[in-house]
């Protein structure tokens, strides 16, 4: 019932995030749609990490270079993320109000990334290797 809980919550918490992207792209004063393109980010920022755990395999290390590495890419594609709304808006290409709006939504739809592997990476019997 837990694991159910917590998908409930991190499902609403994207929402919201989303829901901040969009009207950083669609309120009238704003009407430029340039600001989606973080979506991207949202999709590619787990790979790298699913990569990395997949060639380092079972292994009992604290650390490995591979893991390291992923964390290093999945960091900079965040970080990318984060940097597009503010480059946009340096250029003019979208409003000050609409970079707010989506660095808001980019904050929680990260944490609601952050927060599935966190709930559902463990390794037990509910995990999102499942899905």
């Amino acid at each position: 019932m837990a694991g159910i809980k917590a998908l409930v919550g991190l499902s609403f918490s994207g929402a919201i995030g989303l829901t901040l992207l969009l009207l950083g792209c669609a309120l009238e004063q704003y009407g430029v749609y340039w600001p989606l393109f973080v979506l991207i980010f949202y999709f590619i920022s787990p790979i790298p990490y699913f990569i990395a755990k997949r060639i380092n395999g079972d292994l009992d290390t604290a650390s490995s270079v591979c893991m390291e590495l992923g964390y290093f890419f999945t960091t900079g594609i965040v970080i990318s993320a984060f940097g597009l709304p503010i480059i946009l808006a340096r250029t003019g290409l979208i409003l000050w109000g609409a970079c707010g709006l989506v660095l808001a939504g980019n904050a929680v739809c990260f944490f609601t990334i952050l927060g599935f592997f966190l709930v559902f990476g463990k390794g037990d019997d509910f995990s999102w290797e499942q899905w």
